[in-house]
C-alpha cells in the first residue's frame, strides 16, 4: 500500500500560480484550486470583501509517498516564507 499524503495550502490568490508551477515541477498527479476563499484563524480574518486587503484561495493535491512530499514541501517553502502573513500548509494521511 503506498503511503498518499493529501496536501491543502492557502495561499493569498497573487501567488497561486507560483504554487501550480511548484507542484508541477514535483510532478503532483492533479490538484484542484478554490479561489476567493473566507475564513477567521489565528492570524485573523480572510475574505475577498472589498474591506479586506486580500483574499486567499485553496489548493488541495496528494503526494503519492514521503519522497514527493519531502521535496514538494522543500520546494514550496520558500514560496511560502516569501508570502509570509498569508499561508498555510498541512498534510493528512489517506487511508
Amino acid at each position: 500500500m503506498q503511503d498518499i499524503r493529501k496536501v491543502e495550502i492557502i495561499i493569498d490568490t497573487f501567488h497561486v500560480q507560483d504554487a501550480l508551477d511548484i507542484l508541477d515541477q514535483v510532478k503532483v498527479f492533479g490538484y484542484t484550486v478554490i479561489k476567493d476563499t473566507s475564513g477567521k484563524g489565528d492570524r485573523g480574518i480572510y475574505c475577498s470583501d472589498l474591506d479586506c486587503n486580500f483574499t486567499s484561495s485553496y489548493i488541495m493535491t496528494v503526494c503519492i509517498n514521503e519522497k514527493q512530499l519531502d521535496v514538494l514541501v522543500e520546494f514550496i517553502t520558500p514560496l511560502l516564507k516569501k508570502v509570509e502573513r498569508n499561508y498555510h500548509l498541512w498534510t493528512f494521511p489517506v487511508w
